[in-house]
């Protein structure tokens, strides 16, 4: 029985690094991957909301502080129909086409697309590699995933970060010629 995981969530604590270290992952290694990151949406240094990027560079917002919504968490308001166009999207296609699916982030505002529960779901049992973000706090369906058998999870700060990064490369396959892990 091979007791290497198919699915390497990370979580952890807002702003511990989580995103940064699934893209500096990707970069370092050499597999066929596909899926999407969120990154910041900031103007005049204060964050406005997220944008979801997907790894062959379609783009779309997530969540903003001006998005007409009924979707809100905190004060930004969540586009489900951005969620499910370019995130869903995304990861259906990465268990199409790719060897790894990356998924950033199964959380708050994510959860509220039943679209995207679904493709999590396809995604963790299609048999590929997973390597997601998982929100920390305590939600019905992040905790069903986090339990899963194929899945490891690991807590991530800023006192493990380069230790973790180098497992997830490793657990990918490896890095690219000439770039150091």
């Amino acid at each position: 029985m091979n007791s290497e995981p198919l699915a390497f969530l990370i979580t952890g604590k807002p702003g511990c690094g989580k995103t940064t270290l699934i893209r500096a992952a990707i970069e370092r290694s050499c597999v066929d991957a596909g899926g999407f990151y969120t990154e910041e949406i900031r103007e005049g240094g204060e964050r406005q909301g997220f944008r979801i990027v997907t790894l062959d560079g379609n783009s779309a917002v997530l969540s903003c502080v001006n998005v007409h919504s009924p979707y809100r968490v905190g004060r930004y308001r969540v586009d489900l129909a951005a969620l499910d166009g370019v995130g869903v999207a995304a990861v259906r296609d990465a268990v199409s086409r790719h060897k790894v699916v990356v998924i950033d982030e199964i959380g708050k505002m994510e959860l509220f697309s039943p679209c995207f529960r679904e493709v999590v779901v396809e995604a963790l049992g299609c048999g590929k590699k997973v390597l997601a973000t998982v929100m920390l706090a305590r939600s019905r369906f992040a905790d069903q995933v986090k339990g899963l058998p194929s899945v490891k999870v690991v807590m991530l700060d800023r006192s493990n970060w380069q230790r973790v990064l180098d497992e997830v490369v490793a657990w990918l396959g490896g890095t690219k010629l000439g770039v150091a892990i």
